[in-house]
């Protein structure tokens, strides 16, 4: 599983994930080998241990998602990564820079679809259009033109 690297799984790869680890699980494996060879926690493979004892194979089968569904289908998820990469400046804006505002709003104008800018910031994250960045600026330190090093125990 390629994407396992990555940490983008689809729900049908976690459950081959799972029920993978299930038959190794069932071979005698231990849950830190299951862990290691699936890169999960240790806590994930005991859980998946724990339903595989107490509710058999058939617990770790993928169940309904839970939340509201996607308001945009599939395709119209793919023509919003093509809409961010052609820039905000192709979606009428006059600056170069996506906004999650921006972006909630090319959404809106494009699909009729309308989006929270938290929400459109979220879908751009999960389309893999940008980084979730945290910026820890540090102060640049600006000396004066005529700052000397003081010297000592000269008179």
């Amino acid at each position: 599983m390629e994407t396992a690297a990555q940490g983008l799984l689809t729900r049908d790869e976690m459950e081959s994930r799972r029920l993978m680890a299930a038959q190794d699980l069932q071979r005698g494996l231990t849950q830190s080998q299951v862990s290691r060879k699936f890169g999960v926690s240790r806590t994930t493979a005991s859980r998946w241990h724990r339903a595989l004892s107490g509710r058999g194979v058939e617990s770790l089968r993928k169940r309904r998602a839970p939340g509201r569904p996607c308001r945009l289908t599939a395709q119209q998820l793919v023509e919003v990564a093509g809409l961010y990469q052609m820039g905000p400046r192709a979606a009428g804006f006059d600056t170069d820079r996506w906004t999650t505002m921006r972006f909630a709003e090319a959404i809106y104008a494009r699909f009729g679809v309308r989006y929270d800018p938290d929400h459109a910031g979220r879908v751009m994250h999960r389309l893999g259009l940008r980084e979730r960045r945290r910026v820890h600026r540090v102060p640049e330190v600006i000396y004066a033109p005529q700052y000397r090093q003081p010297t000592v125990g000269v008179a």
